[in-house]
């Protein structure tokens, strides 16, 4: 199965949907230890981003589209949030290119391209209590499944699974970047709000690109 803008634009409205459904949830989470503001500033940025899509006419590509969200989300979410979730969209833009359809094999590798954009820009790695506790497992998932020949909707199934344990993974983690890092072990015992929010992102892309 090839997906198309069309595709990309079902999963990005329904991961919008998503959040601005459970932006008071993010933000309670962003509370314990930080700045009680990722569920306002990811809704503020989805709720534009609804209003915005269907005048997009002119993103004819699935890159072009891609490019269209992060630049997007960088400038009506603000702050952390919306230069990571800025960068997950644009490193998969680049990895798309101007291919006029994604196959899974270059869904999976634009996944991974934006893991590794997410790495590098927030300077995170696994155990950091962050988004990328939920995005990498994700993307491992992704890889594996379709390296064993699974079809595109079972290895997105399997993507968000690995999100979602992730996410929980951080319940124990002890935060060492962003402003939660400033709470030390008052971190722990508390999922981290960015992974939270990756893990519906997967969620909504198993529930709509199949």
């Amino acid at each position: 199965m090839n997906l198309t803008k069309t595709d990309l634009e079902r999963w990005i409205l329904d991961f919008a949907d998503r959040i601005i459904e459970q932006h008071l949830v993010l933000s309670d989470l962003d509370a314990a230890s930080g700045d009680a503001d990722h569920g306002s500033n990811m809704e503020r940025g989805m709720s534009a981003l609804l209003k915005s899509v269907p005048d997009w006419d002119q993103a004819a590509t699935p890159g072009e589209f891609l490019k269209e969200v992060g630049l997007h989300i960088v400038s009506s979410v603000g702050g952390s949030s919306g230069a990571l979730y800025g960068t997950i969209f644009l490193r998969m833009a680049r990895a798309v290119g101007d291919a006029p359809t994604i196959n899974p094999v270059l869904l999976s590798d634009a996944f991974e391209a934006a893991a590794r954009g997410v790495a590098e820009r927030g300077k995170v790695k696994q155990g950091d209590k962050t988004m990328f506790d939920a995005l990498a497992p994700s993307v491992q998932a992704l890889k594996a499944k379709l390296t064993e020949k699974k079809s595109l909707s079972e290895a997105l199934a399997s993507a968000a699974t690995a999100a979602e344990a992730g996410r929980d993974a951080t319940f124990d983690m002890v935060a060492r970047k962003g402003k939660s890092s400033y709470a030390r072990e008052n971190s722990r015992g508390f999922i981290d709000p960015g992974a939270t929010s990756v893990a519906m992102l997967i969620r909504s892309a198993a529930r709509t690109l199949r």
